[in-house]
């Protein structure tokens, strides 16, 4: 059953050791809606937002022994939404979160899902519904053990490939 994002909000403060997602689009619609994006567009990096909602729950979850993960698709060269994810990833970083980035062929030759997911202590997946537009029309949550399993299989088999973000951000942007 498809509920709206919000609804899964209180996952982030609850799970008590891990928080995984995989994100395999070329960009999110509310990342270029918002004003930080367009700043990028014309040259300016994202500055870090210490007191951002996001990063306060991160540093707390840190504090409390668990862990922020994340793999990103990227493509060959990456896109304009890659590129400032990647950019923007510093700030999680320094908030506590490990986001790590795979190349699109590696990810197809691994069978990685085309989809992307939350996966919240090995027990709850939270799959995305996005629309042509890159616009997330609402997540639904599954605990069915075959379908947890494999997205823990799928980050399993992607997390040990994958590279750090500011590695491939710093290659990436020396190339621009």
């Amino acid at each position: 059953m498809l509920v709206p994002f919000e609804e899964i909000v209180p996952l982030f403060s609850e799970f008590e050791h891990t928080a995984f997602r995989l994100e395999t689009r070329r960009g999110y619609a509310t990342d270029r809606a918002g004003a930080r994006f367009q700043a990028f567009m014309r040259g300016i990096n994202p500055a870090p937002e210490p007191d951002n909602p996001w990063h306060v729950n991160v540093r707390a979850k840190a504090e409390q022994g668990a862990r922020f993960s994340r793999v990103r698709i990227i493509d060959t060269p990456p896109t304009d939404g890659q590129r400032f994810l990647m950019a923007a990833a510093a700030a999680n970083a320094d908030a506590g979160e490990d986001i790590r980035v795979l190349a699109r062929a590696e990810a197809e030759e691994l069978e990685l899902p085309d989809f992307d997911f939350w996966l919240f202590d090995s027990r709850t997946l939270v799959r995305f519904h996005i629309d042509a537009d890159d616009t997330t029309t609402g997540v639904e949550v599954i605990t069915d053990p075959a379908e947890v399993l494999a997205a823990c299989r799928a980050r399993d088999r992607a997390w040990p490939l994958a590279t750090p973000s500011g590695e491939v951000w710093a290659q990436v942007r020396s190339s621009v």
